[in-house]
């Protein structure tokens, strides 16, 4: 559901602490309502063109937030997910436990259902789903108000690992460098800084010029619409590029190292991200450019042996025809195939940048040390 009225909700309420969007590392996209009975999300789906906040309560709302990409970065809809949950809990009518825990499994499975791919997802949502089980003898007021400082917690966690991951990934790169992007893993996707974005905005906060060439995103254009806003609002020096002009500015020795984030790294370092990735990091291997990954460690699966347990999401064919276009680019009759994400094979990347350290292959040795997995 949309609300009118800018950066307000048709009720007036803002999230609390919300800020203009002036610059990145003020960027405010998902938060709690200052009643705590909502929550509140930048609607990325409208950016660059248009700033608008949405009060979002009901679980239908709060779903279609995260399948239409209102909000959109795996943190974020980790982020997101507790807030949602947390929410829909404190509206229960429900006053025995086992009446408000079942209610609370069938919003989780819902939520949970929004989006496949990332993993995010599902461990914020478990992780809040485990406080209510673990507090069954308490009243639900308690477990409610429980519920509450968890998802909090989560958020406060994400800003945290967020600046670590910015600086370790500030050690692998040179004042002057040029960075090539893919997709957003900026402050919009996760919290403060960001991960695949997080070394570049800290950069910039240091005094240190790097140069940033960022691929559009074909077909729903993640990196032109977020990722070059994001930067040219920091004072970052800012490209965009066609998805396909990579291997050019590559082949033109414009491009000192890759930075992307991720959905879901498995346990052997394959790693999920928006489609499109696989094929900058193949294109870096010739080239001998190092390609990098960042990602909160609760983007690690230990579950997942290899990026062929991933479950890839597939989108609406009409995005790749209609979606930012004037008129279709393609007849009606022309079959599309959307696949949201795609997997870059462990052994085309440099290393994993986490809030824990920097790891290399082998990725299985590298993230056990680190106490991933």
């Amino acid at each position: 559901m949309r609300r009118r009225g800018g950066e307000r909700g048709a009720d007036g309420e803002t999230a609390d602490g919300a800020a203009e969007v002036t610059g990145a590392k003020e960027i405010v996209n998902v938060a709690l309502s200052g009643a705590g009975d909502a929550v509140v999300i930048l609607d990325q789906s409208l950016l660059p063109n248009e700033t608008r906040y949405l009060t979002l309560r009901g679980a239908g709302e709060l779903y279609e937030a995260i399948a239409s990409l209102r909000v959109r970065g795996a943190p974020a809809i980790g982020i997101f997910a507790a807030y949602a949950l947390y929410v829909l809990a404190a509206g229960s009518a429900a006053e025995r436990y086992d009446e408000f825990y079942a209610e609370l499994l069938r919003n989780k499975a819902y939520l949970d259902s929004s989006r496949p791919t990332a993993v995010n997802l599902r461990r914020m949502l478990d992780r809040m789903e485990r406080l209510a089980r673990s507090m069954r003898r308490e009243s639900v007021p308690r477990i409610v108000e429980a519920m509450r400082r968890e998802a909090i917690a989560i958020h406060n966690e994400d800003i945290a690992m967020c600046r670590a991951i910015s600086e370790y990934g500030l050690t692998l790169v040179r004042p002057g460098d040029g960075v090539l992007t893919h997709c957003n893993a900026g402050p919009l996707a996760t919290s403060r800084y960001g991960t695949g974005l997080g070394p570049i905005l800290l950069a910039k906060e240091r005094g240190i010029e790097l140069r940033v060439y960022c691929d559009e995103t074909r077909p729903l254009l993640q990196g032109a619409r977020l990722t070059a806003y994001e930067l040219y609002k920091a004072g970052v020096d800012t490209t965009l590029i066609c998805d396909n002009m990579a291997s050019i500015v590559m082949r033109e020795g414009r491009i000192n190292a890759c930075f992307v984030g991720c959905d879901r790294v498995a346990a052997n370092g394959d790693a999920a991200n928006k489609i499109g990735t696989s094929g900058v990091a193949i294109l870096a291997a010739h080239y001998g450019i190092p390609f990098y990954v960042f990602c909160p460690s609760s983007t690690i699966d230990p579950d997942c042996a290899s990026g062929g347990d991933i479950e890839i999401e597939l989108r609406a064919p009409d995005e790749i025809k209609e979606k930012f276009f004037k008129a279709p680019s393609a007849l009606p009759e022309v079959k599309c195939y959307n696949p949201a994400f795609d997997v870059t094979d462990g052994s085309l990347i440099t290393a994993v940048v986490t809030e824990r350290g920097i790891c290399r292959a082998p990725y299985a040795e590298s993230f056990a040390k680190a106490g991933l997995i």
